[in-house]
């Protein structure tokens, strides 16, 4: 009796020692940038200065390593964002890319009780095979292989960490006051709105009967409409779905953020020429399948962080995890098709236009907004790094928000924008740099076309081998 009491007592305190720590370790994070900021300010050798900010970064790596590796939940899915090679500092990257996967896992005790209780049957009789590691435990769930006694199949089976749902609601409010704070201080960009949005995709998450139905209808889509799907994606295995536990067919594949090193494996220079089309390939292959997805399903998976990327013999791509899938209004759909053509054929006006259609409310305060506005745009939603860039901060100071402050941002929009800066912090990490709008401004003049808002004489992309030409334009 006092065990229990003390275990009620422990859990009821949780939420509160967790929202200090993340208070005490984000004020530090923060507080240190700002010194470094003072500090760089008062010197005037370059040099000096860019070393004062490297030193910085490598600290500030350490400790937000620290905060989303121990608290865990809703900071392991911030790491994989914060941790791409064109968003953040290099010493962000080096230590926040490992924590893809790298949750802790429940133990095999648990998960089986867990099966047994949600399927009603005993763990011996349902499974002949069980690896008691997992191959992934990420921040909601882990995933462990197996094979079926009754078919003799492989299957992955997805099992959801118990007690984990509460503690995200509690992250997200915690970092939805933080960014309140960093808009009236420092940022001048609608974050609020995207973090409302996360808080509707992650209660989504912990639904797996939603996600089952979420992977066959963007599986059957891609199959219906292509003579060879983009991507392949795990078939659910009927009857062994519940809203905690998922079997589904298992893929054989090498984690995409392992791809250098199994190349190397077989003998072949993983920055060769034979490389390089390998890479290029799975890029191609992956985009198109975001592009059909997001301009004519208005449905799509909407979390292609590494982790969730197999690459299968012959370069082929397998895209995993639908537990974030996103439906967008068909108002949206059209307006992004819209934005997708602009940037596609640098429309500065054309851009603007779309920006308006979509909701999103900026103001500028330079006199060139419309050029800024379209900086804005291509660094937003499209996949392409400027030249000579390597590292693309929204909030540097050559950023465009410095020069056009995006007041209000539409929540539904959100699960784009971080598609796009996923696939971009992808394509850098496998040094390939393209324009998603180019190879998508097909799939948009036909989206346009069907809602009757594009002419046919006015569809330009109506050529063969323009995805090709794309991605070797991007490779010179």
């Amino acid at each position: 009796m006092l065990e229990d009491f003390r275990q009620r007592l422990s859990d009821g305190l949780q939420p509160w020692s967790r929202s200090v720590q993340f208070w005490v370790r984000a004020a530090d994070i923060y507080t240190g940038y700002k010194v470094c900021q003072l500090r760089a300010g008062l010197v005037k050798d370059v040099e000096v200065r860019e070393a004062m900010w490297e030193r910085q970064h490598e600290l500030a790596a350490d400790k937000m390593y620290s905060l989303c590796s121990e608290l865990g939940g809703l900071f392991l899915k911030a790491a994989q964002i914060l941790g791409k090679p064109d968003l953040a500092p290099a010493a962000w990257v080096k230590k926040l890319v490992t924590l893809c996967d790298k949750a802790p896992a429940t133990r095999i005790e648990v998960v089986k009780q867990i099966i047994e209780k949600e399927f009603g049957r005993g763990f011996e009789d349902v499974f002949e095979q069980f690896d008691e590691e997992p191959v992934g435990s990420a921040s909601i769930a882990q995933v462990h292989r197996a094979r079926l006694r009754s078919s003799q199949t492989n299957v992955a089976v997805k099992v959801q960490h118990p007690g984990v749902e509460h503690l995200m609601q509690v992250d997200i409010h915690n970092l939805q006051a933080f960014v309140l704070f960093l808009q009236k201080t420092d940022i001048k960009f609608d974050l609020f709105s995207l973090t409302k949005e996360v808080e509707k995709q992650i209660g989504y998450e912990f639904d797996f009967l939603r996600e089952a139905n979420a992977m066959e209808r963007i599986r059957n889509s891609l199959i219906s409409n292509n003579k060879k799907p983009p991507v392949f994606i795990p078939r659910v295995i009927q009857d062994m779905v519940t809203r905690d536990v998922l079997v589904m067919e298992f893929i054989e594949g090498t984690p995409i953020m392992n791809l250098g090193n199994e190349i190397a494996k077989r003998g072949i220079d993983p920055a060769g020429k034979i490389a390089s089309m390998a890479k290029q390939k799975i890029l191609q292959n992956l985009t198109l399948a975001y592009g059909q997805m997001i301009l004519r399903d208005g449905f799509f998976h909407a979390d292609p962080h590494p982790g969730n990327i197999l690459v299968c013999k012959g370069s082929e791509v397998a895209l995993l995890d639908y537990g974030q899938v996103k439906e967008l209004p068909e108002s949206l759909r059209l307006g992004y098709a819209n934005l997708v053509l602009a940037m596609a054929d640098n429309n500065f006006t054309r851009a603007v236009e779309s920006y308006k259609e979509l909701g999103i409310c900026t103001v500028s305060n330079c006199s060139d907004g419309e050029v800024e506005l379209f900086k804005l745009s291509s660094r937003m939603f499209d996949t392409r790094m400027p030249p000579g860039v390597t590292i693309l901060s929204p909030f540097s100071e050559e950023s465009s928000l410095n020069k056009i402050a995006v007041q209000s941002f539409p929540e539904e929009l959100y699960s784009v924008l971080r598609t796009i800066q996923l696939l971009r912090g992808l394509s850098v990490g496998l040094g390939i740099n393209y324009s998603c709008a180019e190879q998508w401004r097909p799939i948009a003049e036909e989206a346009l076309f069907k809602a009757g808002r594009l002419k046919g004489r006015d569809m330009k992309s109506r050529r063969r081998g323009i995805f090709s030409r794309i991605f070797r334009r991007g490779r010179d």
